[in-house]
């Protein structure tokens, strides 16, 4: 499976199957020139997840080449029966955001997130306008969310991650991850209703 491999216009990438996710990490391990086909797979999601995490995109270039050299030196720790690879990848990408910056607030770029719900060029400009407005009401509810409840919502919307592979890098069980998804996601629905009224 193919993924576009540079930083602008990054489109979403299906998440591998594990047989075929474990035969990459697999051959990486025993030969690490063939990293680069994990790099292929997950860069863009990574890219995404981290760009919620940063000012720039150049910050979340910078950030993302850290998370796969990191991810590359320690690809002999990674243990299948500890959870999917996309977990364990995801964990050090959020180590590393959050090493980058201790101090600083993450912001969630509403811009680079995917296609499904990004401004469609046959739009008129006056969808165009409501859209935006819609989204800009959207970002002020998020920007309220405390920090985990952000995090939860990034790797979920901007990563793609499923929720097995969140609990993964969040340190929860499947079923409670989705459980504060789906609240947290609900409590949005309410609120942007109740500012429409």
């Amino acid at each position: 499976m193919a993924a576009a491999v540079g930083l602008s216009g990054v489109r979403a990438v299906e998440p591998a199957s594990t047989v075929t996710e474990d035969a990459l990490v697999a051959e990486a391990i025993a030969r690490p020139e063939a990293f680069g086909a994990l790099y292929e797979l997950y860069m863009p999601r990574v890219y995404r997840y981290v760009r919620t995490k940063t000012a720039s995109a150049e910050e979340a270039a910078d950030v993302t080449q850290v998370v796969f050299v990191k991810a590359m030196s320690s690809l002999s720790k990674y243990r299948a029966g500890r959870g999917p690879f996309a977990g364990w990848l995801f964990r050090i990408a959020h180590n590393a955001a959050v090493d980058t910056h201790r101090h600083r607030k993450p912001s969630l770029n509403w811009d680079d997130l995917p296609e499904s719900i990004a401004e469609s060029r046959n739009d008129s400009p006056e969808d165009l306008v409501l859209r935006r407005e819609r989204l800009d009401r959207l970002r002020a509810l998020v920007t309220h969310l405390d920090t985990n409840k952000r995090e939860l919502l990034a790797l979920r919307f901007a990563a793609g991650l499923t929720s097995r592979e969140i609990a993964a890098v969040v340190g929860k069980g499947e079923g409670a991850v989705k459980k504060q998804l789906f609240r947290i996601i609900a409590s949005l629905k309410e609120q942007y209703v109740e500012e429409l009224d």
